[in-house]
């Protein structure tokens, strides 16, 4: 495997880890990153938009710590991968279904680089999307933890018709490689004050945040493409429709979750007797990025949920 780029200084990132290039089925190139742990097997990482490797640090070295490997990936369209050849910075996919290009490369990367069978999920925000379309593809894992699993996009009821109508018909007008309206090239973080913030009550997590964009700007991506928003809002619509129970699932909402839909988590968890939904007073989008007492809370639960 080719070497890529990890950028070691970040603060909150283990050592011992290795970035690899994959290059996928359709020559998309993408970028993964291995930690090889303890007796354990190993923890699939699948982060959400906008997000990259190094972002997972402190989460890496939790499940290290606890005897597990760790890979972690950069979809496509973000992070080091290959992004829209046009406009680097807006948010791009062809379609919902090349993600699972990219996991196939994930874990050829696992079983490549040495380290243990895959058996843990875990998945924040897009990557609940991406996680639970795997899983219903039977990508071998016995369990799977969703951090505000993106299986629908909250939007504002004075804006519901235009997303419906950008979102319907954007892509056949022309549009689908433009930015949704109202988003731009500029990430979240880099424009929006900590105060009024939808992802972390934690000051300190978001400055972190901050400082990863103002050392690596590569990593930084902006708002999404009409056509990512129109394929997501297809992906979502079927996922909700014909999703079966999948095995074992431990699933975390803040209350004061603002980014993805939360009834659309609760009626599908109401839907699964074998998954257990914890909802997280006061916690925003960034569950695992939230404050001291929610991170406790998180870890208990998984400590718990992976040792039955």
């Amino acid at each position: 495997m080719e070497v890529a780029p990890l950028f070691d200084d970040i603060q909150g990132l283990p050592d011992g880890g290795e970035a690899y290039w994959r290059k996928c089925s359709d020559n998309t190139r993408i970028r993964v990153a291995l930690w090889k742990g303890g007796d354990k097997e190993t923890v699939l990482i699948f982060p959400g938009r906008t997000e990259y490797i190094e972002k997972y640090g402190p989460t890496v070295r939790k499940f290290l710590n606890r005897g597990y490997s760790v890979a972690v990936i950069d979809w496509r369209g973000q992070g080091l991968s290959d992004r829209h050849p046009k406009r680097a910075q807006m948010g791009w996919v062809q379609d919902f279904s090349d993600y699972q290009l990219d996991i196939e490369q994930m874990l050829l990367a696992v079983s490549e680089g040495g380290l243990p069978k895959a058996t843990v999920l875990l998945t924040h925000s897009m990557g609940g999307a991406i996680g639970l379309r795997a899983l219903l593809n039977r990508i071998d894992v016995q369990k799977a933890i969703f951090s505000a699993p993106m299986w629908g996009i909250y939007v504002e009821p004075k804006l519901r018709m235009v997303a419906s109508l950008v979102s319907k018909f954007g892509p056949k007008l022309g549009f689908g490689a433009r930015y949704i309206p109202s988003a731009g090239p500029t990430n979240y973080v880099e424009m929006q004050a900590f105060k009024g913030n939808v992802l972390t009550n934690d000051p300190d997590t978001y400055k972190w945040i901050q400082s990863h964009l103002a050392s690596h700007p590569e990593l930084g991506l902006g708002g999404p493409s009409v056509q990512w928003y129109n394929r997501s809002i297809c992906e979502m619509g079927d996922l909700r429709n014909n999703a079966p129970a999948p095995h074992e699932v431990l699933v975390f909402l803040g209350t004061n979750e603002a980014i993805v839909d939360r009834g659309a988590i609760r009626d599908l968890m109401g839907n699964w007797s074998n998954g257990k939904l914890v909802e997280v007073e006061g916690a925003q989008h960034e569950i695992l990025m939230e404050e001291p007492h929610v991170l406790k809370l998180f870890w208990e639960e998984v400590d718990a949920f992976l040792a039955k």
